[in-house]
């Protein structure tokens, strides 16, 4: 039973997913369509890209670079800065979640170095946010945006543009808070050389996969097109959601968080853009509101027990008042 509670709290979105999936099988008989209920596109594409950040991962790429601005760095603002703005570069390119695995344990090597353990909470704050602007920069950059760019083939540079103005306010706002950061000298002790191991490299790779992560979109999918088979709930979620896509997107982020949430609505809307909007601005707000915001305070939570609490509030205050600034930008655009 132990092991089970372990399992359920280590993988709780696939679980919960899972088991609220299988709920469903008992309202629609398993049968063959369900193979049609996967996006094998969007489970395709999102295997292949875990192929290459794992890739990326094992040869140090982004962690070289990293450290290479790192020895220039000579104040604590210009370290903070850096340790942020890596988590914005790379998840545009290797997802949110990856980056802050990556970099939040990097940030906090780097200010425990430095004597400055005191930055760790407003730190590992601006990195999560930052993850989650920089994966809206590309569809690839976060799984509930692969999901939504293989369900509305939405071309790469309109997927940019839909999100443009909520990138530049979410950048407007962590430049203000960076801004805010005390410029006190400081002196970055030598780290260890990067080593990379190429031994046994494949099977590294692909024992890196997040083969969970594929299984809950998988039972996710399975959810999502039995309800739209149950009449009841179909009529009861279009009734809802249908016109209403980025309030629902907000609020059933910031509840089950976007990656569900963008499957749940993609099953009963084909307004593509404002899921899009709603589930990217609802990334932001509340701890489970991204898998990504989870990932970062169960890092700090391991690394740092005794901020958890107050980096609880800190975080949550901070994501808040983003939220409420790009709910403000969707109405004023709109």
């Amino acid at each position: 039973m132990a092991k089970v509670i372990d399992f359920f709290k280590n993988e709780t979105v696939f679980s919960i997913s899972l088991i609220l999936a299988f709920i469903s099988c008992f309202f629609v008989q398993p049968n063959v369509n369900y193979l049609n209920y996967i996006n094998w596109d969007t489970i395709l594409l999102l295997f292949a890209i875990m192929i290459i950040v794992e890739i990326l991962k094992n040869l140090s790429i982004f962690e070289m670079v990293v450290r290479k601005l790192l020895s220039k760095i000579s104040n604590t603002c210009q370290l903070v800065l850096v340790l942020v703005f890596a988590c914005f570069l790379s998840s545009i390119f290797i997802t949110n979640d990856v980056s802050l695995i990556i970099f939040v344990p990097f940030a906090i090597l780097a200010l425990n170095k430095v004597g400055r353990l005191d930055l760790v909470i407003l730190t590992v704050s601006l990195q999560t946010i930052a993850a989650n602007v920089g994966c809206m920069v590309l569809p690839i950059g976060a799984p509930h945006n692969i999901v939504m760019f293989t369900v509305s083939n939405i071309p790469f540079e309109s997927f940019f543009l839909i999100l443009l103005p909520y990138i530049a306010a979410s950048l407007v706002f962590l430049a203000i808070l960076l801004f805010l950061i005390p410029r006190e000298s400081i002196y970055l002790p030598k780290m260890s050389e990067i080593t990379v191991d190429t031994k046994n490299f494949l099977k590294k790779v692909l024992c890196g996969v997040d083969y969970y992560l594929l299984l809950t979109f998988i039972a996710l999918f399975i959810l999502i097109g039995n309800l739209e088979n149950i009449p009841f709930f179909n009529s009861l979620f279009r009734q809802f959601i249908i016109g209403n896509e980025v309030l629902w997107g907000v609020v059933a982020s910031q509840v089950i968080s976007n990656v569900p949430a963008a499957i749940l609505l993609s099953g009963f809307s084909s307004n593509y853009e404002a899921i899009i909007v709603g589930i990217n601005i609802g990334g932001f707000g509340t701890l489970i509101a991204s898998m990504a915001n989870l990932i970062s305070y169960k890092i700090l939570a391991k690394e740092c027990g005794q901020f958890k609490t107050r980096y609880l509030l800190i975080f949550t205050v901070l994501n808040v008042i983003l939220l409420i600034i790009l709910s403000v930008t969707y109405f004023l655009l709109n």
